[in-house]
């Protein structure tokens, strides 16, 4: 069980260095705020890029390395 929970723990928090690190910056300053705005505005698509897929990643990998951080822990 420990062994299972520790794979997981490790498998997941490879992933989520690598989405981090592969992610692209935010730039900075009132122009990045603004173009922010317009792309959410006029609905760019980001979801099926591969900015989206890290992001999906991110959130997915960050969940389960919390739980398994969190079960490891208790056992």
């Amino acid at each position: 069980m420990k062994e299972a929970l520790l794979v997981v723990l490790l498998i997941s928090s490879l992933v989520l260095i690598a989405a981090i690190l592969l992610s692209p910056g935010k730039t900075a300053g009132m122009s990045g705020a603004i173009a922010g705005g317009a792309e959410t505005l006029f609905g760019k698509k980001k979801a099926k890029g591969f900015e989206g897929v890290l992001e999906k990643a991110t959130k997915i990998s960050g969940v389960l390395f919390m739980l398994s951080a969190f079960v490891y822990s208790i056992v």
